[in-house]
């Protein structure tokens, strides 16, 4: 039961002065609450904070107003200039001046009677709003203020500027965010209080208002305290959460394994080149961990090729020494296949038997598989997630290795824990992630990283070309094809449209074939997917040396002898996507190229990218990067990852934080399980402000 005191802030919107049910759906808009998640409540208000100013004393006169800047202009109205008859697109105008020059207010679906009424000819108003330059003559889009002197003189002279959506009036939303913050009660502290004090942060009430309040530019800014103090706390219920998470799957009995080598010795021994020395390093940490009696629960990363499923596959053989058994899931079936053909050659030499299981399985096939599992007489599985649906029954489950990890979430995890009696896990992935995302996303996990090569494999020479080269590329790629190379082309993206980006691959696709002949290749996301099977095979076999293509090649595609990555319009990708496209080539011995086609003139973003690519090969520090360049936007895909969103901490600018509120959050649940303390219940109420309320019912549960 959520505690009393946090009843206020848990109620509908409509529950506050001013707003009813249509104000509260706009608000709803706004804050993007989850459909057939009702209205949105106090809480989720409080947490939507301003962005800018509107600082009143700011009244540089229309001539000195600069681009994007909020300002208030004293102005006379010169006259009204609505749109032509019949044609509502075009917006209404009015023309005011200051002794300084003339601008244009802008407003669309404007009622004409409402306007001349509100700003007739020859009055005095004052004005504030954002100025925009348009065919070289000021402007300004729907004011946030119109006043005559009276009601000016009345207005704050600083007011904070939400962000807005249509349907909401700006004053209806700051009196809405006034009502919320006054029904914030006052609560224990639950931070550390030597932290509290090192930091000179203010109490969490006081943060709240400070934020909602903002008298200059400076307390807009990530690093003030105020802001500084409620990211902390958002992190805490966030690092808190995993935490609790970690430690209840820990409560459930672990399980000491043990193998004798044998397995691991037979993988070693066929293995063509030697394991690096982050392949021993993690392999070692794993072992630990599973001849520990608490559960694993760890996080492998590690770039493209850097050999992780070699890792996965020692971690499976412990676990089968032992007398248990393994289960790999990766997220596609295309990428469970091309595991399973990977690891079979090394599991058999190993006398480890192992199938494959998706859901292209069917009857006997499927039924034999499944016999197998439930009388142990498999002691490997690699397979979709079907790997872990109902009706898959395994006599004794003591790894469940799960790849692409950022794909699932903190649930996902639990579940898997539950296939088995005491079931360590280990996920993976290819993607490489910076280090506060890894805490904000796996704070529960421990780590290891992957952060070599495998022997032999040579550097990719990265090079960046502009596209009025293009015919000069073309024939290059069609002398290496000649000479027996493989090439990959990748078509730009053209907009999120995967129709538009295929059409885009098809036409390029009829260019390289009329100059380079029947050796080229095509495979989009708008083909069938035994199109697409019969494309890849087809490169594979060398039956065509050029493959024409889309993103989709992205992951998943391993075609060793491939040494030529083409990239066409490289600055409309970002890092991650760039890095992960040229990771499709060098899987060989021979020297590789990626050849990055890029529009000039460039942006400073754009720029960055391709010389960072130029630069390195280092996965991690292009993740670091692309965090730097692009903020943390999306890099893992929050929507589909289970990664927290955040609202008020941000992973590039409270980075620092993550680690301290992840090492605070371990202290707690040490000293503290049951969160039965003082500062534990005030962490109780910390979990449910932020959304972390499954992390209470594991408490309940434990």
């Amino acid at each position: 039961m959520r505690p009393d005191i946090l009843n206020p802030l848990f109620r509908d919107v409509t529950s506050l002065a001013g707003v009813g049910p249509k104000v509260g759906e706009a608000i709803g808009r706004l804050l993007g609450t989850d459909e057939g998640a009702g209205l949105p409540r106090v809480v989720d208000l409080l947490f939507h904070l301003p962005t800018a100013i509107v600082d009143r004393r700011n009244q540089p006169g229309v001539a000195r107003s600069p681009e994007g800047a909020i300002v208030t202009l004293e102005l006379r109205i010169d006259r009204h200039v609505p749109p032509p008859p019949g044609n509502r697109k075009q917006p209404y105008r009015v023309f005011a001046d200051d002794d300084s020059g003339e601008i244009a207010l802008v407003f669309f679906h404007a009622e004409t009677a409402f306007l001349e009424r509100m700003m007739p000819v020859g009055a005095t108003r004052y004005v504030s709003g954002r100025v925009e330059w348009f065919n070289g003559r000021p402007q300004m889009v729907h004011p946030d203020r119109v006043v005559d002197r009276e009601a000016f003189e009345k207005l704050p002279m600083v007011e904070p500027v939400y962000p807005m959506t249509a349907g909401l009036a700006r004053k209806t939303l700051a009196r809405a965010v006034q009502g919320a913050l006054e029904v914030v009660p006052a609560f224990s502290e639950w931070m550390d209080p030597p932290l509290l004090a090192q930091r000179k942060w203010p109490a969490f009430g006081p943060a709240l208002q400070a934020a909602h309040s903002p008298s200059a530019e400076t307390d807009l800014l990530p690093e003030s305290p105020h802001l500084s103090r409620l990211a902390y706390d958002e992190i805490l219920a966030s690092q808190l959460a995993l935490a609790l998470t970690r430690a209840n799957l820990r409560r459930a009995s672990g399980l000491a394994r043990r193998g004798d080598g044998r397995m691991r010795k037979a993988i070693t021994a066929a293995l063509p080149f030697s394991l690096t020395s982050s392949q021993l390093q993690a392999i070692a940490e794993i072992e630990a961990d599973l001849a520990a009696p608490d559960r694993m629960l760890r996080l492998l990363q590690g770039d493209v090729g850097s050999g992780k499923t070699l890792v996965a596959l020692m971690a499976a053989a412990t676990v089968v020494e032992a007398g248990s058994q393994a289960a790999l899931m990766a997220p596609t079936e295309l990428l469970a296949r091309q595991h399973a053909k990977t690891l079979a050659p090394l599991a058999a030499a190993a006398g480890m038997r192992l199938a494959v299981l998706t859901g292209r399985e069917k009857g006997r096939e499927r039924q034999a598989i499944l016999d197998a599992l439930a009388d142990g007489s498999l002691d490997l599985v690699v397979g979709t997630h079907a790997v872990f649906q109902a009706g898959v029954e395994f006599r004794d489950l003591g790894l469940a290795i799960v790849d692409e990890q950022h794909r699932f979430g903190v649930h996902q995890r639990l579940a898997l824990a539950g296939k088995g009696s005491a079931t360590d896990i280990l996920v993976m992935t290819a993607t490489p992630i910076p280090r506060t995302l890894v805490l904000a996303a796996f704070g529960d996990m421990d780590v290891s990283r992957l952060t070599e090569k495998p022997a032999g494999r040579k550097p990719i020479e990265t090079r960046t070309i502009p596209l009025e080269r293009l015919d000069e590329v073309v024939g290059r790629i069609g002398s290496a094809i000649a000479a027996g190379a493989k090439a990959y082309w990748v078509c730009p993206l053209v907009e999120e449209s995967e129709e538009v980006d295929a059409a885009a691959a098809a036409a390029r696709f009829a260019e390289l074939r009329s100059a380079l002949g029947p050796m080229v290749g095509l495979v989009h996301g708008r083909m069938k997917a035994a199109e697409k099977d019969a494309a890849m095979l087809s490169f594979q076999r060398g039956e065509t040396r050029l493959l024409v293509a889309t993103t989709v090649i992205e992951v998943g595609v391993d075609v060793p002898d491939a040494t030529i990555m083409v990239i066409e319009h490289a600055e409309r990708f970002g890092l991650a996507q760039l890095h992960q496209l040229r990771g499709r080539v060098g899987r060989g011995a021979g020297a590789s190229t990626c050849l990055l086609l890029y529009r000039g003139p460039l942006g400073e973003t754009a720029h960055d990218r391709l010389a960072i690519m130029r630069e390195t090969e280092d996965g991690f520090r292009i993740a670091e990067e692309d965090l730097r360049l692009r903020g943390e936007g999306d890099l893992l895909g929050t929507k589909q990852s289970g990664v927290p969103g955040f609202r008020i901490a941000s992973f590039e600018k409270h980075g620092a934080l993550f680690e301290i509120a992840r090492q605070d959050a371990r202290l707690i649940v040490e000293r503290d399980p049951g969160l039965e303390s003082e500062r534990g219940r005030a962490l109780r109420l910390l979990l449910y402000l932020f959304g972390r309320d499954a992390a209470i019912r594991l408490l309940r549960a434990g």
